[in-house]
C-alpha cells in the first residue's frame, strides 16, 4: 500500500514548522543551528499555503499517475512499484523544469542554485519517516496509507473534532 503524506487544512495554524524540519532533514549537517549557516541555504519540499483564514500545507502527492514522471525527459523522475512513491535522481535531473511546469498541485520547485527540481521524496532516508509530520505540533499531518487517514479522520470525529472534507 502507498504511504503519503495527508495534510488536514482545519488544524494548520500556518507556524510552518514543517517547512523548517524538511529543509534541516536536507541539510548537509541536520542541525538547525549548523544549517542556516550553509551555502547553498537547505530548502523545504513542503510548502504552507495561506489565504486569509484557511492554511494547507502542500507537499508532493505521490500520484498514481504522475505527471512529472511522463514530462521528465532526462529520466531523473521514477515512480517505484512497491511503496509508490516518486522520486528524483538528483544525477540525472538536468533542470528543464518541465516536472515543475506540469505538477497540478505546484508541488515540485525549482533550485535555481543547484539547477535541480525540489520535490518531496518521503524523507525516504529517515528512520521516523518525513521530518515534517514528526515536526508538526497540531497533528495537521499524518504519514500512512489512504485507510490510515480515513482512520485518523474517523478518531478526530470520535473525539468532537470538525473536519470539513471537500
Amino acid at each position: 500500500m502507498t504511504k503519503k503524506v495527508f495534510a488536514l487544512s482545519d488544524l494548520c495554524t500556518g507556524c510552518r514548522t514543517c517547512e523548517i524540519a524538511c529543509a534541516v532533514a536536507h541539510s548537509q549537517s541536520k542541525t538547525l543551528e549548523e544549517a542556516i549557516l550553509e551555502a547553498p541555504m537547505p530548502r523545504y519540499r513542503i510548502e504552507v499555503l495561506m489565504s486569509g483564514d484557511e492554511r494547507l500545507p502542500l507537499n508532493c502527492r505521490q500520484c498514481d499517475e504522475p505527471e512529472c514522471l511522463y514530462a521528465c525527459k532526462a529520466g531523473a523522475i521514477t515512480k517505484i512499484s512497491e511503496t509508490g512513491k516518486v522520486k528524483v535522481d538528483k544525477t540525472k535531473c538536468v533542470g528543464c523544469w518541465m516536472c515543475v511546469m506540469v505538477c497540478p498541485f505546484g508541488a515540485a520547485h525549482t533550485d535555481t542554485e543547484r539547477h535541480k527540481v525540489l520535490k518531496c521524496g518521503l524523507c525516504s532516508k529517515r528512520e521516523n519517516g518525513p521530518a515534517c509530520v514528526e515536526a508538526c505540533p497540531t497533528n495537521a499531518l499524518l504519514f500512512g496509507t489512504r485507510e490510515e487517514f480515513k482512520a485518523y479522520l474517523n478518531r478526530l470525529k470520535g473525539e468532537g473534532i470538525k473536519i470539513k472534507i471537500a
